[in-house]
């Protein structure tokens, strides 16, 4: 900004009829407004003096009043001891004395009939030098008046006395020299402040009146930059102001130079149509020319290989696929001019891993030679089959491993059944045991087949807790005394039926309890506490046995995972239990959960809801 733009700026502000009648109307009203409030803070502090000066005048008069009262009854005592004495001097130096030091008006001593025989003002009683012996009871005490305090008492053998003190009341004015000089100085100090608090407001009004002129202007079409500028003295608010007028200049400016180029390079390349037609396809297409440097690239392209559609443009092939491995096989097809493919794993940034597959074609645009390159992300076909064909490894392990201890075992039964009933008996449960097996792992994977192909439901029915708990303690009291494993069901007194799929509830419990059974070694507990509340059954499977990895907590869930421990070596497993387990639980509209510490033990928890919510149907995940 040129140093003439200030004032400039305030010519042109200046020279707005209506932003300035706007700011002196402000200003107008900001001066009104002053002088209100200085008008107020001086009768406030007027006020205040004259409220103090009534209610200290008040104390005053209240305090001096309650101290003649207390001197008057010691006076009046005084005074019975001297006249009983026949002592008037005594009595009249007592009452100087007290109305000299205790700031009374008067104090005096009168008889009955109001002869006064005593006063603190020596002239009063000067003819009266001796004291009859008796006197006349009188008609009675008069009443006090004009502040008075009177108190009468008896003189023994002589007769009544009455004492009359007369306080000092507040007449004069508290209002002192001093206190006139400390609350004109209060008005003065708030008056200046009020008016540096005025002229401070004054000019943030001008500035935020011209701001606000400026900016209904800004709406007015074809108005420069000039007319909405307004002038700097007004402070932080003006510059910023006239920044961002600047500011939104030079980006009109901008936005149009580029809308402007970016027509052009349409045109030129003749992409309108086409290129909205190839940035909503799925798939990755870039166009290479014959130096096999990036011409074109769609929206796919610049997410498949995380980056910018523009920063692709004008780089070579080396520098968008950096892989060594599959950029020799890239190059050979555009030299070739054949087609291939070949599959790029992307990951980078702590992103999980991509599978890209790259296929380049030779296009020919007249003479000139170029190269269509489509990306396809196939990462879920290739995770697809690798859990398939983790699928065949494991289930063909699991069929194996009983058919083959029954093979071993049938031969036993023939070659000594029949001889020795022990070995008989032996032989059978072993191969009713492995029989049982059989049958839970095929039906596993029939669940899990279900899941994928998103047809796993549940029927729901009535389902009693505790007879389906006695059942699955019956299925494994066998095993868990074979493994020497202390299995115990922990019941409260009633158990409340639960709306659910009774088989699929039977088989999540049997993984769970099995698996705690086949983890935990010999000599071991394995604990199921069941506990219900009025919205759900909660079923806690712990063991203290080998226990899992934190970071391995949330990865046993998944198909055909198991945990990273050598000690796993030799325990067979599919991988499909928990996950199936939790599969039917989320069907039921619950969850398993799991808390484990390494070498201590874990703890599943099955939740189910006590009432039926809705219909839910497994989706492979």
């Amino acid at each position: 900004m040129s140093a003439e733009t200030p004032n400039r700026q305030a010519d042109a502000n200046e020279a707005t009829p209506v932003r300035s009648v706007e700011m002196r109307a402000a200003v107008g009203a900001l001066f009104t407004l002053g002088v209100l409030g200085a008008v107020v803070v001086t009768a406030t502090v007027a006020a205040c003096i004259w409220w103090m000066t009534v209610v200290g005048r008040r104390a005053l008069d209240d305090t001096r009043h309650e101290r003649a009262q207390q001197l008057a009854g010691v006076l009046a005592a005084a005074a019975q001891g001297a006249l009983r004495n026949g002592d008037l001097a005594d009595l009249r130096l007592t009452l100087r004395e007290t109305a000299a030091t205790g700031s009374l008006g008067s104090c005096r001593v009168e008889l009955a009939d109001g002869t006064a025989i005593a006063d603190s003002s020596a002239a009063a009683v000067a003819n009266r030098r001796e004291l009859p012996e008796r006197w006349p009871e009188g008609a009675g005490v008069p009443t006090e008046n004009d502040g008075e305090l009177r108190t009468s008492f008896t003189v023994p053998n002589r007769g009544l006395a009455v004492l009359v003190v007369q306080p000092v009341s507040v007449r004069a004015s508290l209002v002192t020299p001093e206190v006139m000089l400390g609350g004109g100085g209060i008005c003065v100090a708030g008056v200046l402040l009020w008016g540096a608090a005025l002229r401070r407001a004054g000019k943030r009004v001008k500035c935020l009146t011209a701001v606000r002129s400026a900016l209904l202007d800004a709406n007015t079409p074809g108005a420069s930059a000039d007319s909405l500028t307004v002038a700097e003295t007004f402070g932080a608010e003006a510059v910023a102001w006239n920044t961002l007028i600047a500011e939104r200049d030079h980006l009109r400016s901008g936005a149009s130079l580029a809308e402007a180029e970016s027509s052009g390079r349409a045109h030129g390349r003749g992409e309108s149509a086409n290129a909205a037609a190839l940035d909503g396809l799925w798939l990755g297409v870039m166009l290479l020319d014959g130096a096999g440097k990036v011409e074109y690239a769609n929206g796919a392209a610049g997410v498949m290989l995380r980056a910018r559609r523009e920063a692709l443009l004008g780089r070579e092939l080396a520098e968008v696929v950096t892989d060594q491995a599959v950029l020799p096989v890239l190059r050979d097809a555009m030299n070739t001019r054949q087609r291939a493919s070949a599959e790029l794993v992307t990951s980078q940034d702590n992103q999980e891993r991509a599978v890209l597959r790259l296929t380049v074609k030779a296009l020919r645009r007249g003479d000139v030679a170029a190269t269509m390159m489509l990306i396809e992300d196939v990462t879920q076909q290739r995770v697809a089959d690798e859990s398939r064909n983790a699928f065949v490894s494991q289930a063909t392990h699991e069929l194996r491993t009983p058919l083959t201890n029954m093979r071993l075992y049938v031969e036993t039964l023939v070659d000594e059944g029949d001889t020795d009933p022990a070995v008989k008996a032996r032989c059978l449960n072993v191969i009713s045991g492995e029989v049982r097996r059989l049958e839970r792992i095929v039906g596993d994977m029939l669940s899990v087949s279900e899941i994928e192909a998103g047809s796993l439901r549940i029927v729901r029915d009535d389902v009693q807790p505790a007879t389906l708990l006695e059942e699955v303690e019956a299925d494994f009291r066998a095993q868990a005394e074979d493994k020497e494993i202390s299995l115990s069901f922990e019941l409260p007194p009633r158990l409340d039926t639960v709306r659910g799929d009774r088989d699929k509830i039977t088989l999540a419990l049997h993984n769970l309890i099995g698996n705690a059974l086949k983890y935990t070694p010999a000599g071991g507990e394995v604990k199921v506490a069941v506990q219900q509340t009025p919205a759900q059954l909660s079923i806690a499977v712990t063991d203290n046995g080998i226990g899992i990895k934190p970071e391995e907590c949330e990865l046993i869930f998944d198909r055909f995972y198991r945990a990273k421990d050598k000690r796993l070596t030799g325990i067979t497993g599919s991988g499909l239990g928990l996950a199936l387990a939790r599969q039917i639980a989320r069907l039921h509209e619950g969850d398993v959960t799991v808390r484990s510490a390494l070498d201590k033990g874990s703890t599943f928890t099955l939740v189910l809801p006590t009432q039926e919510r809705g219909t839910v149907t497994a989706r492979a995940a």
